[in-house]
This record gives structure tokens, sequence and C-alpha cells, in this order.
């Protein structure tokens, strides 16, 4: 069994995190990756109100007796979302874990601090990983250029992005971004990191409630197979390859156009209904990582978990035979 500080610190029995993800995070998915010895997020923007998010919470509580945690993600919005109500109903549920994402959550630390909540902040960057520790972050997520959603503007890869972050805070650093079995685990936590956050190949399980057709098209795809969409408005997002992604693409190779311009390709409520909903892959934006090169079935997720968790230990104990016997060869 792989411990690191992450397991120790949120009881979990394995380094394997699955971070909040925008219409895949619900508490069944959760409870299942729960279950499976891992570490899932509820998204708490699913939910309306503050009282959706706390029967949601309920939900997953009533599926698994194990440690999940609920991701809070900060981000702009015409709409007023209640982010003060949502983490009141975290705190009061009893929930000791939060991943945020987006701005430095330092106006909602104080309240998790004085009721004992440890906090995982997503970044992209070297910089902003040093920034969100020395305002009381517990444990930073970074995110490499290879993943899905918003990889940053700086265009970093993981096997840089990762020792680099390692070096510059003392705080767990979670790896993320190309993670999606037991070598890349067994590498990451050569590389420093205390664990790993796969997004994508949760997505390629049985207990995903997306639809059958868009699991199909992670395991058909490879590793080429995503575009990058919004460059021109320094928004970057990693999406699928597609009809849609691609005219996105064509349409902004003119830096003058706006988001009015492809507000009605990009639309994530296209994306849930067309693709996530009714399966079709070619109509909407959807995220991807570039990890779906490395998926090629839709197992459970106690049987992934589990593989993956295998595939990594027995990786770093035949690493660490190799050295031992070349030292003993040259000796």
């Amino acid at each position: 069994m792989i411990r690191t500080r992450i397991t120790e610190m949120f009881g979990i029995e394995t380094p394997i995190v699955m971070g909040g993800m925008t219409g895949v995070g619900h508490a069944p998915l959760v409870a299942a990756v729960a279950n499976a010895g891992a570490l899932g997020f509820i998204v708490a923007h699913h939910s309306q109100t503050a009282e959706d998010l706390w029967k949601e919470i309920q939900r997953c509580k009533d599926l698994t007796d194990k440690p999940f945690g609920i991701n809070l993600t900060l981000l702009p919005s015409l709409n007023p979302i209640p982010y003060d109500e949502y983490r009141e109903a975290i705190i009061e549920s009893g929930i000791k874990i939060v991943e945020t994402a987006g701005r430095n959550p330092t106006d909602h630390l104080p309240r998790f601090k004085e009721n004992g909540v440890k906090v995982i902040h997503k970044c992209t960057s070297v910089r902003h990983a040093v920034t969100a520790v020395r305002h009381g972050i517990d444990v930073i997520s970074i995110d490499g250029f290879e993943c899905a959603g918003h990889p940053g503007e700086d265009d970093v890869g993981l096997v840089v992005l990762l020792p680099a972050t390692v070096d510059a805070v003392d705080v767990p650093v979670i790896a993320s971004g190309g993670m999606a079995d037991g070598r890349g685990l067994a590498a990451a936590l050569a590389l420093g990191a205390d664990g790993v956050n796969m997004g994508t190949r949760f997505m390629a399980t049985q207990e995903c409630a997306i639809h059958e057709n868009v699991k199909k098209k992670i395991v058909e795809n490879t590793e080429r197979d995503t575009l990058l969409t919004n460059r021109t408005l320094r928004n970057t997002s990693r999406v699928a390859r597609n009809a849609v992604s691609e005219e996105v693409v064509r349409i902004q190779q003119d830096s003058t156009k706006t988001i009015e311009d492809v507000r009605h390709l990009v639309a994530g409520v296209r994306g849930r209904t067309n693709v996530m909903g009714k399966g079709d892959t070619d109509d909407g934006i959807w995220t991807v990582g570039q990890s779906q090169g490395l998926i090629h079935d839709i197992p459970t997720v106690a049987d992934m978990v589990r593989k993956v968790n295998q595939e990594a230990e027995e990786r770093l104990l035949a690493g660490a035979r190799r050295v031992v016997v070349e030292a003993r060869q040259l000796a």
C-alpha cells in the first residue's frame, strides 16, 4: 500500500484524487471513488442553493462512510453564486476537505480554518502555488499543460511544473494533468508529489453519469484529439477535438474576435445537453485531457483504482530492485 502525506492527512487508502469536474462530480460517482479508497469531490455549483448542496452531501454520506470533499470553484459569473452560503453548508455538514479553484480563496480560509477544514487549491503555475501557500492553503494541486479544462497561459508540462512546484512550497503537492494509470502515479511520486489527480480517467468509468458515447469516444481518441480554445482571450481551455471546437479555433484565429463571436458554440448548456446528455460527441464543447491517449477501457471505479495502485506499486518496486542490482554491479 502506498502511503503519503495525502493519505495520512485525509484518511484515504491510496493517493489518488478525483478533483471536481463540472457535469461529473455528483454524489454517486464521488461515493464510488471514496469506497474505492480514493478521494473524490462533489461540485458545489451543481447545486442551485446551499440547501441543495447540503442534500447532495447527505446523499453521498448515505452511499459511503469514507472521506470525500467539496469542490468550490471561484470564478466571475453573470449570475450571483452563493459562495458564502455554500461555505457554511460545507462546514455545517461536517465536511473536512475542500478543493478550490479559480481565484485564491482568501475570503473563505478563515472560516474553513476555524472549523478544521483542509483546503486544496488548484494552480497552473509555481508563482500562484507559492502565493496560495503564503495565504494558508494546506495542499497544492498543480495542473500541467496536459490537463483538461483550464491549463493556464504558461504552457508548462507537468514533468517540469511538478518538481518546480515541489521545490517551491513546503506543503503536499498533487500532480494533475496527464495522469491516467499506475505509471503516472509512480512517476509523480518519484518527482516529489504526494498524490495524483485524475479527471478524464474517472470520466471513462461505469459509474460516471455521462453518456456512454462520450466514454467510448475517450477510449477511441488519442492524445492528439484535443484542441485549445479561447487562447486569444487568455482563458485557454483544453477540449475534445470535434466539429464545434474546430470551428471555435478557426474563428479565433482572428484575434479581434470576442467571446460573443463564439458564445453560441462554447455555451456550457450545449455541451451538457447535446454531448453529455444525448451522446452527440460532435455537437458541443466538452473538456477532456491528453491522458485520453492512455485510456483503453471503461472499468468500474473500484477496478480502475485497484489497477492504478497495483501498477504503481509494481513500478516503484521494480525501480528500487533495478537500482539495487545496478549498484551491486557497479560495486
